[in-house]
């Protein structure tokens, strides 16, 4: 099964990255589902793929159900007034880029009587159409999130600019990475740093040399995707 050999590619050349650096593997992989049918989904969870991301609420609504044994991890844009379809259901909310939306996940949390565990979402290029807290202000923001009671901030997120050769996403994630380093020692109940959320099916070998432990994989899983092959409504 192609889904299989992929994941056993992607699995080698990981490894690869981590001996060239001389340090320990402790990557966590999410695979990402966002137009991958049922039946691809649960071929990747049997090849021991635990963790799965997803980009659109409809389709996370969809396939949490139909999949058992797995973490979901929501890493697509979130807009306030989906909040409730998510908090609760998944392991973790990758894109939170907005004390708005921090604030109405703690709300939600609040009222099932859970801790929500999320990340913050930062801006680390210069692309308009990418999400996410400014550097200058994510402080400020981490702050005001400090004190919201249902939430646990456990790191940091971004995603780095389309670019042909991935050594040029490294600056991005690298600033991604000094931020987390300059917060990950802040002790306080609901921060907690432990992932470093950066690199994707084309960057991700950068990513890892930057200082990444969660890499969010799709095409180098799945292959192409079309979204005209599933039904769901938007």
């Amino acid at each position: 099964m192609y889904i299989r050999d992929n994941i056993e590619k992607l699995r080698e050349s990981i490894e690869n990255v981590y001996m060239e650096m001389g340090v320990k593997n402790t990557l966590k992989l999410i695979a990402v589902t966002k137009y991958v049918d049922i039946e691809n989904i649960k071929a990747a969870v049997a090849c021991g793929i635990f963790d799965l991301g997803e980009n659109r609420v409809q389709e996370l609504s969809v396939k949490l159900p139909a999949i058992q044994g797995a973490n979901w991890h929501m890493i697509g844009h979130l807009q306030t007034n989906k909040v409730k379809n998510v908090v609760g259901k998944v392991a973790l909310i990758q894109s939170v880029d907005s004390i708005r939306l921090a604030e109405e996940v703690n709300k939600r949390a609040g009222k099932l009587n859970t801790v929500q565990n999320i990340l913050l979402e930062v801006k680390t290029s210069y692309e308009e159409t990418k999400y996410g807290i400014g550097i200058d202000e994510f402080e400020n923001i981490l702050s005001e999130v400090s004190i919201l009671p249902n939430i646990k901030v456990k790191g940091i997120m971004t995603v780095a600019p389309r670019v042909e050769d991935e050594s040029l996403a490294r600056p991005y994630f690298k600033t991604a990475r000094d931020l987390y380093d300059k917060f990950k020692n802040v002790k306080q109940r609901n921060i907690d740093f432990e992932y470093l959320s950066m690199g994707m099916s084309g960057d991700y070998k950068a990513a890892i040399r930057e200082g990444s432990n969660m890499v969010r994989i799709g095409t180098a899983i799945f292959g192409e995707r079309n979204k005209k092959e599933l039904h769901y409504n938007e």
